[in-house]
């Protein structure tokens, strides 16, 4: 009997994690541009299809990386149809005192990515949507949709994949505990760089562009 899957990505950690890891090694820079659905099949085991890829983001309040990010989404989208799906959580600025000075200084902080991520793969469980839950973080405040995922839904499989560079301890103890581990995808550059979209994205009259910051990433 074939199994569904859908995959649960964490944009913030899962864009982060590669962009560090161009740091250690300059091809990392190559996978800004993935069709990020392939990447997901290429997990996939035997007797598993991929029911959906839901992606968990919020728009940037820079300008320049709002775009990229605009076109990074909305080429997957085109090319993945329903697939793919973007979640978006927002980003509030949040005051603090500088620590050289007085002056109060702001800094754009992510919110509700996580609250939106545990509420949707617990709804998908309950309405018996998908047969694996693919998590895509290492955020250890996700622990808790986790714990009652395995409690409640114990038919349910879990799979938890950490982006390149990153890394929670707690998540790794509480898979063992139920006879798991994590995924590190760091040790799969060959899957991110198989799952590179074309410069130019196409499908009717629509096409998006790689971004030209993202396109010399690699040298």
């Amino acid at each position: 009997m074939t199994k569904r899957v859908t995959f649960y990505i964490d944009g913030f950690n899962f864009y982060f994690g590669i962009k560090r890891a161009r740091s250690i090694d300059r091809n990392w820079g190559k996978c800004y541009w993935i069709d990020v659905v392939k990447l997901c099949e290429s997990f996939l085991g035997e007797n598993q299809t991929l029911e959906k890829v839901v992606y968990f983001t919020a728009s940037p309040m820079n300008p320049s990386k709002n775009s990229r990010q605009s076109s990074f989404l909305n080429a997957n989208k085109l090319i993945n149809g329903e697939k793919f799906e973007i979640v978006r959580g927002q980003y509030m600025e949040k005051y603090f005192p500088c620590p050289f000075c007085n002056a109060t200084i702001s800094k754009p902080e992510e919110k509700r990515t996580d609250v939106n991520i545990s509420v949707r793969m617990l709804a998908d469980c309950m309405e018996d949507k998908t047969d694996t839950v693919a998590l895509v973080s290492a955020d250890s405040d996700l622990i808790p949709p986790l714990d009652y995922i395995q409690r409640l839904f114990p038919q349910k499989n879990i799979k938890v994949y950490f982006p390149p560079t990153n890394y929670s301890y707690d998540i790794k103890d509480k898979l063992l505990q139920h006879r798991s581990k994590p995924v590190l995808m760091k040790n799969n550059l060959p899957r991110f760089l198989k799952s590179i979209m074309d410069d130019v994205v196409t499908a009717g009259d629509k096409s998006f562009r790689i971004p030209e910051k993202w396109k010399n990433m690699s040298i």
